[in-house]
């Protein structure tokens, strides 16, 4: 495991991601809002900076390309965020995550386009097992009605954010410290805390108890720990293979958390969905390690 660091920040990432998503809900069934959990989100990516920032001895880079790809990397995701909390509301969700989990078709294109990246034929295999495991994680069998059809134009907006944020991540690596690209990340997500608490509907009644603001913080910062593990990650590994790996097996793990702890039965082709990013998992596990090209 030592020979692959950027294996052990994927697995990290992967597990930390998938308790969070099991339970990232929890908050708004007890009157937490979503827009409030954004708010809490943002916060928790302060103390992982600053854990980050630590370990270079607080030293932020601040060259004009730094900056520059730092930002970008942090409003892609965070703007994603928000847009979402959007999408949700005027859209079917169960057809919402799906488009938005093939975020990593738009990473490996432009990996293999840009960077040049390659994997074995079994590598190979695996990426595209991950990438149709995705889809079957939130896949209902159901057809959208009485929806706006600009939900549709929304999520492949979140699913090319996260898939370009992806490889900024992965290129900016090469210039960049994953400490400071995480800095960033944290800031922009931190700025746009007014622009949630503008779509937050404060007329409505609002769970400031135990299980709304606190709980959420305490699965809120399952996501914060895991990003800034995929910043490592991205830094150590080929976007081509750690983007599938973390996207699938992060609702891999989800999935049988639900089953085990929530009593949430999957349906068929949620089982299938299981069984693929179960075995791309193991696939890319072993995907030997190659020298990581980085762009012209």
């Amino acid at each position: 495991m030592n020979r692959k660091p950027w294996l052990t920040y994927a697995l990290i990432t992967t597990f930390f991601w998938g308790v969070w998503g099991a339970f990232t809900g929890v908050p708004a069934q007890y009157g937490f809002p979503e827009t409030l959990t954004y708010c809490v989100w943002a916060l928790t990516m302060l103390p992982p900076a600053l854990y980050a920032l630590s370990r270079v001895r607080w030293k932020i880079q601040r060259e004009g390309k730094s900056v520059l790809y730092g930002l970008s990397i942090g409003l892609l995701g965070a703007g994603g965020q928000m847009l979402l909390f959007h999408t949700v509301r005027i859209g079917p969700p169960y057809l919402i995550f799906p488009l938005i989990a093939l975020s990593p078709v738009v990473t490996i294109a432009l990996s293999i386009l840009l960077l040049k990246e390659r994997v074995s034929p079994r590598g190979a295999i695996g990426v595209v097992l991950a990438l149709l495991s995705l889809p079957l994680f939130d896949y209902t069998g159901e057809h959208a009605t009485g929806f706006s059809s600009s939900w549709f134009v929304y999520a492949l907006l979140i699913m090319a954010a996260w898939g370009v944020q992806a490889y900024f991540m992965r290129f900016a690596n090469g210039f960049m410290n994953a400490e400071s690209i995480f800095f960033y990340m944290a800031v922009t997500g931190v700025a746009l805390i007014p622009a949630a608490l503008y779509l937050t509907d404060f007329s409505q009644p609002i769970n400031w108890g135990l299980n709304g603001p606190y709980l959420s913080a305490s699965i809120q910062i399952l996501n914060s720990v895991g990003a800034l593990a995929l910043v490592y990650a991205f830094r150590y590994g080929r976007a081509i293979v750690v983007a599938p790996l973390a996207n699938a097996g992060a609702p891999l793990i989800t999935a049988l958390l639900s089953l085990i702890i929530l009593s949430v039965m999957p349906s068929s082709i949620k089982v299938v969905g299981i069984a693929l990013a179960f075995v791309s998992a193991v696939i890319l596990a072993v995907e030997p390690d190659q020298p990581i090209v980085s762009a012209p």
